[in-house]
């Protein structure tokens, strides 16, 4: 009995050598995945000698320091290893193995791999409790077996049955640290609003009708996480890289827009001296780039070292949706659900836009009805912030920030703020902020006010 599991069946080879590779390759290009599979992964469900060491390794070090080591450093923790083992044939294993992924990083099919690693987990679990299980029956062990059986089945399966809520009350009285992205205005990143800004794994929308400042204020998002050290990739797909860049110029240098390229050498001066994060742009066509694409994008980000902290989409609307409906607010509405499972995957928040509809372009207070095609849309967003502005007041500046929906705190409320577009720059001037009631109370009176006075100037006349 024992011989007929002396070699492996068919079906447990499917999986082979290269597969086996690319998984630990993996490892090292998509950490939050990777935590994921240490719940499941055996080091000992790799068939190759040195797959099995490194993933030994590599997960002790996260077990340890609860992150995973860089591939330098988890170089220098082989060495140290490789000086007390005897085994030279492992040893230039090893070295070929490392070699070939630092000459050559990409992994290629990164996503069917780790598509595909539960599959081939279960089936080393099940190759593994079936070869024990042979041993056990002999020994007349069947309770064994059948255990060995259940949790080769459950391998994949949530390790919780949920939160206790008698059993677990402890940890709901636990001080979580949010560690939210702040977005630079501190009247609205305040505890009792945003509780410190975007959280990780949220998404904020940004709505507002056409020309009002949508892009502005998403680069001054960008530009707040990157003067904190964040990493942030920002998707456009309306305005050039350049374009996007020299915004991002102005902004952290202060210096006007029509001023960045005459004023290179104070631009480059500031970098110089200053502690910031690494911001990629990256520009697609209008209504060419899925969430798919923007996945494809990143692992590759990934696989380069670049690990973002934030990521900003200008805007979802003009998005490719990767299912067609009849209706487009259905589409929309799926757009803006797989753009939050991106966030929650990589567990970073991301900021993106929304436009207005037409009713919206003389409001005082732009609301959840006012986005345009699909209120789904705001169903699916954790904060939106609308920004009114009336045609008169784009000269000025002027205009209003509205919170229409936020899950971490207050929502309803109206700030006055100052759009410089030149620098995009959000400045909120007055904390005392007011309710949607007030505001157009407030609209009003200055309305009657600015009839009566030209009322007088017609009598006069």
């Amino acid at each position: 009995m024992k011989q007929a599991f002396s070699h492996d069946p068919e079906h447990f080879k499917r999986y082979g050598k290269s597969f086996q590779e690319k998984i630990f390759q993996s490892f090292l290009t998509d950490n939050t995945w990777t935590l994921q599979m240490v719940e499941i992964m055996e080091p000992g469900f790799f068939e190759i000698g040195y797959l099995k060491f490194l993933t030994e390794k590599y997960f002790s070090y996260q077990d340890k320091y609860k992150t995973f080591p860089t591939l330098p450093v988890l170089i220098n923790i082989i060495k140290e290893s490789l000086r007390e083992n005897r085994d030279a044939v492992l040893k230039d294993q090893i070295i070929d193995f490392l070699h070939r992924v630092r000459s050559n990083p990409d992994v290629g099919d990164l996503a069917y791999v780790k598509d595909q690693t539960l599959d081939f987990c279960k089936r080393q679990a099940f190759k593994e409790a079936l070869e024990k299980a042979v041993q056990d029956i002999d020994e007349g062990k069947f309770d064994v077996v059948v255990d060995r059986m259940k949790n080769a089945c459950a391998l994949g399966m949530p390790n919780t049955a949920g939160h206790d809520f008698f059993e677990d009350i402890e940890s709901r009285f636990t001080k979580v640290n949010r560690s939210a992205c702040p977005t630079g205005l501190p009247e609205i990143d305040k505890k009792d609003i945003l509780n410190g800004g975007l959280g990780k794994g949220e998404i904020g929308v940004i709505t507002a009708n056409t020309g009002v400042g949508k892009s502005h204020f998403l680069v001054s998002l960008g530009s707040e996480a990157l003067k904190r050290g964040k990493n942030v990739v920002h998707y456009t797909f309306e305005l050039s890289e350049n374009a996007v860049g020299l915004r991002y110029d102005s902004n952290l240098c202060q210096i006007p827009s029509n001023e960045v390229v005459e004023r290179k050498e104070e631009v480059i001066e500031k970098y110089e001296n200053g502690e910031f994060g690494r911001l990629i742009i990256k520009s697609y066509p209008t209504g060419s780039a899925s969430i798919t694409t923007l996945r494809s994008h990143i692992e590759k980000l990934l696989l380069k070292a670049f690990v973002p902290h934030m990521i900003i989409i200008d805007y979802a609307d003009i998005m490719r949706s990767t299912r067609k409906y009849d209706s487009m607010r259905h589409e929309l509405k799926l757009i803006y659900e797989e753009i939050r499972n991106l966030a929650m995957e990589m567990n970073i928040p991301v900021w993106t836009a929304s436009q207005a509809n037409r009713d919206s372009a003389n409001a005082n207070v732009v609301g959840l009805e006012n986005m345009s095609e699909a209120y789904g849309k705001a169903m699916v967003a954790d904060v939106v912030l609308s920004v009114s502005r009336k045609a008169a007041e784009k000269a000025t500046g002027d205009g209003r920030l509205f919170i229409a929906k936020n899950r971490a705190g207050k929502d309803g409320i109206l700030f006055p703020i100052k759009i410089d577009t030149s620098m995009s720059r959000i400045k909120i001037l007055d904390d005392e902020h007011m309710t949607v009631n007030e505001a157009i109370q407030s609209s009003n009176n200055s309305m009657k006010s600015l009839l009566k006075e030209k009322w007088k100037e017609i009598n006069n006349s």
